[in-house]
């Protein structure tokens, strides 16, 4: 068997550290090293030993996980998944740990926190080894949703596939743009380059329900674009981001020459909610050769067959490279599958998007 993970647990619950220390330890190729009650004991045993990935809350005594994070970007980058209580009042916090740099986020909810542990064991154990396979030196100020282990449904269950075209130009311009892990930094650094004639731009970036709304606030305040929580029948206009809310489908809709978004409830597609093959699919029948796909860092598949259906109905698209991605799985399995034109670092997005 190949080195196991080390894994390093941060929380001040007794009850939290026993569960996840038998979560996780459970699976053969993880070790639980060190479960302890705060940062200040947390970064002494770090002298002994560095784990691999650390799991953190954010609300603890002495040091809270937000400022523990930062200092561990600052001076000693490791991946960093956030399990932290959710709740409406502390997104805007739990998005503050994740522009600091945390590769995931898992929610725990205030009651039935050791029956939730248990039976998100898969999801928790998947998103170490994921993180523990993390591009570090990307990690510099990150979310995603746990996956949920259900039956893995395609966009066809959102949008059914149709042989409707988009108008063949329009004067208004689209993007659309796709990711995962790691894509709260990425995004930020996309948005705020551009500058405020920018094409009208829509956004899936996997994150769980309530944390979107203060995510695009916080891109709002950095951009000279408008970036708002996406709302249905909310126009896509020059100088504008919407991005899809956390737990909801969005989609493109035209009406004539205009494009306005519509936000939808229904099954997880790709595991996702919401879901980048929904976007794109959606982006390919309403706007076709007007449009730009891009689909930047995440772990696993979701936008990879909506990007390609894309690049069919004439739009351009491009991906994200792997040097800069956190994780390169998403824009890998687009290019497997023949639906990336062209690769470029994430410096260069902005620029390419401008083009």
């Amino acid at each position: 068997m190949s080195q196991r993970i080390k894994v390093m647990v941060v929380d001040d619950s007794a009850v939290v550290r026993q569960v996840l220390t038998q979560v996780l330890g459970s699976a053969p190729d993880i070790e639980v090293t060190h479960a302890v009650a705060d940062p200040l004991l947390a970064m002494q045993r770090m002298k002994l030993q560095r784990p691999d990935v650390i799991v953190l809350d954010v609300e603890m005594p002495r040091m809270d996980g937000i400022t523990f994070l930062r200092l561990l970007m600052q001076e000693q980058p490791l991946p960093v998944v956030i399990c932290s209580t959710l709740t409406e009042a502390g997104a805007r916090t739990t998005v503050e740990a994740m522009a600091a740099g945390a590769f995931a986020t898992v929610a725990k909810p205030k009651l039935g926190l050791k029956q939730f542990l248990q039976d998100a064991s898969q999801d928790l154990v998947a998103t170490v080894r994921a993180a523990a396979r993390a591009n570090v030196s990307r990690l510099v100020r990150r979310p995603q949703a746990p996956v949920v282990v259900v039956e893995k449904h395609n966009a066809d269950v959102i949008l059914p596939a149709s042989h409707q075209r988009a108008m063949t130009e329009t004067t208004e311009r689209v993007v659309a743009i796709g990711t995962s892990t790691g894509g709260t930094q990425a995004l930020e650094e996309v948005l705020t380059a551009l500058p405020a004639t920018a094409p009208g731009i829509v956004v899936v970036q996997h994150m769980p329900e309530k944390f979107t709304a203060a995510f695009a606030q916080r891109l709002d305040s950095l951009s000279r674009v408008e970036v708002k929580e996406a709302e249905t029948g909310d126009r896509v206009l020059p100088g504008r981001a919407l991005i899809a809310p956390g737990g909801r489908h969005m989609v493109l809709r035209r009406s004539g020459a205009q494009y306005r978004v519509e936000v939808l409830d229904g099954p997880l597609v790709n595991r996702h909610r919401p879901s980048v093959d929904v976007l794109f699919r959606s982006v390919a029948r309403c706007a076709g050769a007007n449009a730009l796909g891009v689909i930047m860092t995440g772990m696993g598949d979701d936008g990879a067959a909506g990007l390609l259906e894309m690049r069919q109905a004439g739009a351009r698209t491009l991906a994200q490279d792997e040097a800069s991605c956190v994780v390169f799985g998403m824009p890998k399995e687009a290019i497997r599958r023949g639906a990336v034109e062209r690769t470029v670092p994430l410096g260069a997005v902005a620029q390419e998007l401008m083009r």
